[in-house]
């Protein structure tokens, strides 16, 4: 567990996909070596008033580095993708977030990298040459793909040499000024991978923050024995918008539960979206956003919004080629003055910055347990506490007002509850979040 004044535990992420962001081309490129630097990046930078408005304090990069196509078929770790600019667009975001206060994380793709990469051209045209130790190479020369990708040749975790790759890597960003990475595919690594890199990235950069991106498994065991510092908690992401959409809150009981467990162990990282899943409008529909989010903002974890949540999009995720576009879609070059959004955007934008000042007043949520005080299929009450506070979220999905009770909260933060007494009146697919 980290030191209670490590800033992690403060940190509340914007999680961005870049390539899709800044507009830039995923498909296959004719030659993406020799393809001109577009500089992107900078649209980035426009949007970090944004962040800070929204009452967020990092940035969450997907793959920044040079790529084949949708930047998780690494060409290049120590290059930035032309793409999206240079080192000095870099260099320059980084600078813009930090002089806000904003922390930047990076994407990691250390389980495996492109085809085209040139370590693996020159293993694959000579088995016994000194690139051929990253890879596990078969008879044919062909090597082990992650998950039948024909196009990502995994690294063999098992020797030195990915070892000290990944370690030259994390080092030379983080000499560059990030704060921490997100592990991607973590969970295709063996954690005595991760617990032989880690420790050694430390000891020049102690404050750097490691996050795996892990979807099924025993995640406390995970980061104990890889050294992580968080995992990503899908478990409590599939709870929220499976029993907001089904109308069946007794999972949202189940996965908080379960959530509680862990911290002892670690602080979770929280979300609604990333760039894997249908947004979360489209996955519960927009009337029940506020309810995820307010259970988002109200739980123990380290919060994370998808860019893009906040100004209510919609997209659906599917299993096709070109099926992440939806979910990925091209921003402006700066954000919309807020004169100019529309009633649905607006309204979105405004909830997601009064929960997360709710949550920023009250940073003990980082680490409190969450009681459900009464669960139905068609409502809920959580109370996430300490000895010295609470704060209430009362749900209803139904479509009737439904009265239910609030403990010891005695007044109404958010949402369109009244209180009567010891309970808050909710409308047909009301919410509230209360205070003691």
């Amino acid at each position: 567990m980290r030191d209670p004044e490590h800033w992690s535990l403060s940190a509340m992420w914007w999680h961005v996909y870049p390539l899709g962001f800044t507009g830039a081309q995923i498909r296959d490129r004719d030659d993406p070596e020799g393809e001109p630097i577009v500089h992107r990046l900078p649209r980035l930078e426009a949007w970090l008033d944004h962040v800070v408005e929204l009452g967020l304090n990092g940035i969450a990069l997907g793959p920044v580095f040079a790529s084949t196509t949708h930047g998780y078929d690494t060409t290049d770790h120590f290059r930035i993708d032309p793409r999206l600019g240079d080192d000095a667009d870099f260099d320059r975001l980084v600078a813009a977030a930090h002089e806000r206060g904003i922390r930047v994380l990076l994407d990691g793709v250390f389980n495996h990298v492109g085809r085209e990469h040139p370590a693996f051209r020159a293993a694959f045209a000579d088995p016994r040459s000194d690139e051929a130790a990253l890879f596990q190479l078969g008879a044919g020369g062909d090597a082990e793909v992650f998950e039948g990708h024909e196009a990502l040749v995994a690294l063999d975790h098992a020797g030195d040499a990915a070892a000290e790759l990944v370690t030259r890597v994390m080092l030379h960003w983080l000499d560059r000024g990030i704060d921490g990475w997100r592990l991607d595919a973590a969970y295709s690594v063996p954690s005595e991978f991760w617990a032989r890199v880690l420790p050694v990235v430390r000891e020049q950069h102690p404050d750097a923050w490691f996050l795996g991106e892990v979807i099924h498994g025993e995640y406390a065991e995970i980061v104990e024995s890889s050294t992580m510092d968080a995992v990503t908690q899908y478990e409590l992401w599939q709870g929220i918008w499976h029993s907001l959409a089904e109308r069946n809150l007794f999972e949202l009981e189940h996965a908080i539960g379960r959530h509680n467990a862990l911290l002892a162990t670690f602080v979770p990282y929280t979300f609604l979206g990333n760039h894997d899943v249908t947004r979360i409008a489209t996955a519960v529909g927009p009337d029940l956003v506020p309810h995820a989010l307010a259970v988002l903002c109200t739980v123990a974890g380290t919060p994370s919004v998808y860019a893009g949540d906040e100004l209510g999009l919609e997209g659906l995720k599917e299993e096709r080629w070109g099926g992440d576009d939806a979910i990925r879609p091209e921003f402006p070059e700066r954000p919309t003055p807020a004169d100019e959004l529309d009633d649905a955007t607006r309204g979105a934008l405004d909830l997601h910055r009064t929960l997360i000042a709710i949550r920023r007043r009250h940073p003990w949520l980082t680490r409190a347990h969450t009681d459900v005080v009464v669960v139905e299929n068609g409502a809920i009450v959580l109370r996430t506490a300490t000895a010295d506070a609470a704060i209430v979220t009362a749900l209803n999905v139904t479509d009737a007002a439904v009265r239910l009770p609030v403990a010891d909260a005695t007044r109404v933060l958010a949402g369109d509850g009244e209180l009567a007494g010891d309970r808050v009146e909710l409308p047909p697919r009301g919410w509230a979040v209360l205070s003691s």
